[in-house]
């Protein structure tokens, strides 16, 4: 008697979805792939960001205030390393920057681990953020490099899933560790991050554009005040600071709130986590439904969704209720970060890109400095539901600006950017030659490393 024979795998996968994610993962260049492993394996190591608040108001016994403060400080390294960053991103290049920062971050947070004095950890903890910040500018930039204008969009998402995906996973993984030994946290990220740095050095080459002398002269036009005086780029970046000034806040108000509520760091890890793995699921089929709409609309409507859904957090009295919130907000992530990303190259001359960058983390970084003391201050004296109803201002204030700024922007990739005599005119996007070029139906195929 013939022995039936068992279905692939491939055929036990609908065929839609099969082909949904092929094309979702296709045509994009394998220094892409290595870029967005060295992501995932720095996510993997996620602790210092997520488990701070924690660590500090119950491992150390410190004031919801003074967490604030060590926060607010991590977030001023940030806010001091950003512009830093991005001008070394456009003169020293991609590469060594994110080498610089990423080791600088390694070595930071294992010494964090160990100290115990306040002085200390808050000093500490200000060099954590500055080299933990100052690779984000080389890290965007050398995407928006390698990857074609058309495909941004998707790229910038598949690293924002990768980013959750090793989120997901760490936020889990770090609260049940949190039981035990922070310490074990503090070196398992500055283990990851090492490793990040030798993927880093090992598989990616320089990615920057070669330059003429009158692209040369171009770049040269291109500075700080330059940023400062392209006002439409200027409002996106304030916009993007209340946007992310609300995100923060499920890092920073949400683990102390259901901290004082009786909730343990496992608890927090469990709630914490919905949101990465909700980005998995989601990240990849919503991003192919919102890849060419109009971008305004899409930011009006996550910064509503970010706003609101930090709201119904005051209403939250159990975990579920709270992973119900987080799915809220979660949503408002996915649609915003790839989104606003984007954007940021759209607005950006191409050896430029470094600096603008800069800027647009900038708005992070001053979001990540205000958002604990913001959270502090407001939980110590007024209350979690004060911090969450300010969520909810904050959040429609930002989608009216964006419905403003950004509307009628349209699916142009770059425009003009004012310089300091009259306008700089952008540069046509060179054809990106790294430093091992492969031959071009080698370069667009799918190389995803095991």
């Amino acid at each position: 008697m013939p022995v039936p024979s068992l279905p692939s795998p491939s055929s036990l996968v609908p065929r839609a979805v099969r082909t949904a994610v092929r094309r979702s993962v296709s045509g994009l260049p394998r220094e892409f792939w290595w870029l967005w492993t060295s992501t995932l394996v720095n996510r993997l190591g996620g602790f210092v960001a997520t488990f701070m608040a924690l660590y500090l108001t119950l491992e150390r016994g410190h004031s919801a205030s003074y967490a604030g403060l060590v926060a607010a400080l991590h977030g001023l390294g940030g806010v001091i390393s950003s512009l830093a960053a991005g001008v070394l991103t456009d003169r020293l290049g991609r590469r060594p920057t994110m080498l610089i920062a990423q080791v600088s971050t390694a070595l930071s947070v294992a010494l964090l681990g160990f100290m115990t004095d306040p002085v200390a950890i808050a000093a500490v903890a200000f060099l954590v953020g500055a080299s933990m910040n100052a690779s984000r500018p080389a890290v965007q930039a050398m995407m928006a490099d390698i990857v074609r204008p058309e495909d941004r969009v998707r790229a910038f998402s598949l690293n924002y899933w990768a980013i959750n995906l090793g989120f997901a996973v760490s936020a889990m993984a770090a609260g049940f560790i949190a039981q035990y030994s922070y310490l074990a946290g503090f070196l398992g990220e500055a283990v990851m991050t090492l490793t990040c740095a030798i993927l880093v050095f090992v598989k990616l080459p320089e990615s920057r554009p070669e330059r003429s002398a009158e692209e040369q002269g171009a770049e040269d036009a291109v500075s700080l005040g330059t940023v400062l005086r392209d006002g439409r780029f200027m409002g996106v970046v304030v916009l993007s600071f209340l946007a992310a000034l609300v995100f923060q806040q499920g890092a920073v108000g949400l683990p102390v709130a259901m901290g004082r509520a009786g909730f343990s760091p496992a608890d927090y890890g469990l709630v914490v986590a919905v949101n990465g793995v909700l980005i998995v699921a989601l990240q990849i089929p919503v991003t192919r439904f919102i890849e060419h709409r109009d971008a305004g609309r899409l930011l009006t409507i996550s910064t509503l969704l970010a706003g609101y859904g930090f709201g119904l957090t005051a209403f939250a009295g159990s975990i579920g209720a709270f992973a119900l919130t987080v799915c809220v907000w979660t949503l408002a992530e996915i649609i915003n970060a790839p989104t606003q990303t984007s954007l940021v190259v759209r607005l950006s001359p191409v050896h430029g890109r470094g600096r603008y960058q800069g800027m647009y983390t900038l708005s992070w970084a001053v979001a990540a400095m205000v958002a604990p003391l913001m959270s502090g201050i407001v939980l110590d004296r007024w209350g979690a539901a004060w911090l969450w109803g300010a969520c909810a201002v904050i959040g429609t204030v930002a989608a009216g600006g964006y419905r403003l700024l950004v509307r009628g922007l349209g699916d142009e990739e770059s425009r003009p950017t004012p310089a300091a005599a009259g306008s700089l005119p952008l540069t046509p996007e060179p054809p990106v030659e790294l430093t091992a070029p492969k031959p071009d139906g080698e370069r667009d195929a799918l190389r995803k490393p095991a």
